[in-house]
């Protein structure tokens, strides 16, 4: 098989690309990464399909320089409103008519996986991907894998996720342009999964915010198998919305104050620091502070993090045990993890760092790069190597390479 994998992660502020390789004992390491600021997507929609095509083009050539190597396809990820799922269920016999119970082979695990897939999808839409919740064998035991399990009949229980598609022949025809092919698209939270999240915290139950620029996505992990993705559509350009309106600066500059003074939580703030606020049009600039910059900030971080709350509650039936994992650009704001410890109440929160695949560790491990990097894991652990990435070896290498949680939750089910 290839032993190259590309994610690339397209967002609303930044194009990030990361290139893995595949070690002879099937391990990961990442060996290239890059970073563009985002032209031409918006809401990880393309709106310029020329200045998308460029962004990704120059991020790739910056990754493929550190790695050494020069790709010739990729694997990317969707999320946002183009994005839907729905939790399924199907049953099939295992014992024929007049005959008595019998094994379960490879065959019937297909057939109940197909008959959970028969739910009405619009022509619009696409199946993105179908995960086993959990098989009932003749209605009393639940199995992770039945195989070989004597039964009479044999039900599963999935999650099936879909996806608008226009918005992936969008980004399929943009990535093509670029000159790279693309080989499989993945959810933005399954991905930021396989890169930040333990397994036992799957088991448990957990909870993956990726706070994106344009949209907040959300996947609740349960047992090791999602029960539900949200997606909502606010993220770090409505807090940048909100310092240009407040302070009368354009997004440009908001998103640097953001950037270098914001700050979500104000008991974090231990020395009220001057921040200059430039004036426009030729006006004085304003001296303010890091408090009434978070004051401006805080209250629509909150917002965003209750509106997570009330997705979760409404639509996770469940009890979880695990913990709250914040990815994304906005993870990086000073006092995020504050802020969802009282919004969500409990102490059960971190930020999502990507685990050590070796090679750049000090680029890569960071709440941002949760996506990119769990496109190279995933499509290694989903699909044992077939995802890999076709590429050629430049001629030049480059020389560089929990309870509190559950108590919450516990109150509303």
């Amino acid at each position: 098989m290839n032993n190259i994998v590309v994610g690339l992660d397209l967002g609303t502020s930044f194009v990030r690309a990361v290139i893995g390789e595949v070690l002879d004992d099937n391990r990961v390491e990442i060996i290239g990464i890059a970073q563009k600021p985002s032209t031409g997507l918006r809401n990880g929609v393309i709106v310029n399909r020329e200045s998308a095509m460029d962004c990704i083009k120059n991020c790739i050539e910056e990754a493929e320089q550190k790695a050494g190597y020069e790709v010739l396809s990729c694997v990317t990820a969707i999320g946002g409103l183009q994005i839907e799922s729905v939790n399924s269920t199907g049953l099939v016999a295992i014992a024929t008519h007049g005959k008595g119970p019998r094994e379960i082979n490879r065959s019937d695990i297909e057939r109940v996986l197909d008959a959970a897939n028969a739910v009405n999808i619009p022509m619009d839409r696409k199946m993105l991907h179908v995960i086993p919740q959990n098989y009932i064998v003749d209605d009393q035991t639940s199995y992770k894998n039945p195989l070989g399990t004597i039964a009479v009949r044999l039900s599963a229980e999935v999650h099936i996720v879909t996806a608008s598609k226009t918005a992936i022949a969008n980004i399929t025809q943009c990535i093509e342009r670029s000159g790279y092919r693309l080989d499989n698209v993945m959810l933005k939270t399954l991905a930021g999964m396989h890169a930040v999240m333990a397994q036992d915290e799957r088991e448990l139950g957990s909870v993956l915010i990726d706070l994106g620029g344009g949209t907040t996505d959300v996947i609740v992990i349960n047992k090791d198998a999602p029960i539900c993705t949200v997606s909502i559509p606010v993220g770090g350009k409505l807090v940048t919305n909100d310092i240009s309106i407040v302070k009368g600066v354009s997004p440009a500059t908001a998103e640097q104050i953001k950037i270098q003074s914001g700050c979500c939580w104000l008991g974090l703030i231990e020395t009220d620091d001057e921040v200059i606020i430039p004036g426009a049009g030729g006006r004085d600039p304003e001296v303010s502070s890091r408090t009434e910059i978070c004051q401006i900030i805080e209250p629509r971080m909150r917002e965003i993090f209750s509106m997570v709350k009330d997705q979760i509650v409404n639509r996770a039936n469940t009890t979880l045990a695990g913990n709250i994992i914040l990815t994304g650009g906005g993870a990086l704001m000073p006092g995020a993890v504050q802020l969802a410890e009282d919004v969500f109440g409990t102490t059960a929160v971190r930020l999502g760092i990507p685990g050590d695949f070796g090679g750049l560790q000090e680029e890569y491990r960071k709440p941002d790069y949760a996506t990119a990097v769990g496109l190279v894991v995933g499509s290694i652990n989903q699909l044992g190597g077939e995802g890999a990435s076709d590429f050629k070896r430049r001629e030049e290498k480059s020389s560089s390479k929990g309870s509190a949680w559950s108590r919450f939750l516990k109150k509303f089910f």
